[in-house]
């Protein structure tokens, strides 16, 4: 059966979809002295948050804060944190921050979720977070919030008393199939530049590629993608042109559909432009993945 197709900037991309599914999704702002340390605390609070098929929840670096658009007025970054289920979310959110921002130089951090997105809350309230400070902690207010003050050897940790969580939506990808490692690697940091200037949105790639299950390993959640996978073509599964010698994993989050939607347009749009890319598809799993749908042809429709 022939594959139907479109054209994006002269590269096929391939009529098909990809699986989206609902989260619980935290944002929080972190601030500190300068950019260096409130970078070094977002990437600490971030670690091991690049996949969610395994703990702890999933986490990335939505944008950068200037000092105009931060409470206190000082560099910062914002930090999405998602999970499928609220109650890992809410523990995983705690244990990011008190163990990758807390320690950080002149840190602070506040709720970066517009109220009217939020849901649910996280308190901190009898966390371990208040307990760090043994019973020398504040209740009080600061920059216009209600926030909790924690000593610390350099002064006082503000961290705001409760955090949103809003219903959001994961799942969003497609993959970028190249004809060398340069163009596929060039083409994917075209994709997430444009990716990052879509609000309430975050973006990554993945040279990992996985699939849902597992066909020897039956027990596993993800698995390498077998049929995308140049390092194991020619193989009876393989979906991939003989040309292609690299293959990127463009995912999307966020906290609405249409900037999901949007998010996936303009990194297509950003990565066909790179010489060297001979096409564009996406992968689906019978809905194990999730129950939504994200067509590619539907992002191009005016």
């Amino acid at each position: 059966m022939t594959t139907k197709e479109f054209i994006v900037n002269g590269v096929a991309v391939e009529d098909t979809f990809c699986e989206t599914f609902s989260v619980r999704v935290a944002r929080i702002l972190v601030t500190s002295v300068n950019r260096k340390w409130a970078y070094e605390a977002a990437m600490e609070a971030k670690g091991l948050g690049r996949s969610a098929t395994i703990p702890p929840s999933e986490a990335s670096i939505e944008s950068e804060a200037t000092s105009d658009d931060t409470p206190d007025h000082r560099p910062g970054f914002i930090i999405q944190v998602i999970d499928r289920k609220l109650d890992p979310l809410q523990n995983w959110l705690i244990v990011r921050i008190r163990k990758g921002i807390l320690p950080y130089p002149k840190t602070n951090v506040f709720d970066a979720l517009p109220r009217e997105m939020a849901g649910e809350f996280v308190d901190v309230k009898g966390t371990i977070i208040q307990a760090f400070g043994d019973g020398f902690e504040e209740e009080t207010e600061a920059f216009e919030r209600k926030v909790f003050k924690i000593p610390r050897m350099d002064g006082w940790f503000h961290i705001e008393r409760e955090f949103g969580i809003a219903k959001g939506v994961a799942g969003g990808m497609f993959l970028i199939l190249a004809e060398s490692d340069e163009s596929a690697l060039n083409a994917a940091e075209r994709a997430l530049g444009a990716i990052q200037t879509v609000p309430y949105v975050v973006g990554k790639f993945a040279s990992s590629g996985t699939k849902v299950g597992g066909k020897r390993y039956k027990d596993a959640v993800a698995t390498t993608n077998d049929a995308y996978c140049p390092s194991l073509a020619p193989n009876n599964g393989s979906k991939l042109p003989e040309n292609v010698k690299c293959v990127y994993e463009v995912i999307v989050s966020g906290l609405r559909l249409e900037d999901v939607k949007r998010a996936m347009k303009t990194g297509i749009d950003n990565a066909t432009k790179v010489r060297g890319v001979l096409k564009i598809t996406a992968t689906n799993y019978g809905g194990t993945l999730g129950k939504g749908k994200i067509s590619l042809s539907s992002l191009f429709q005016s």
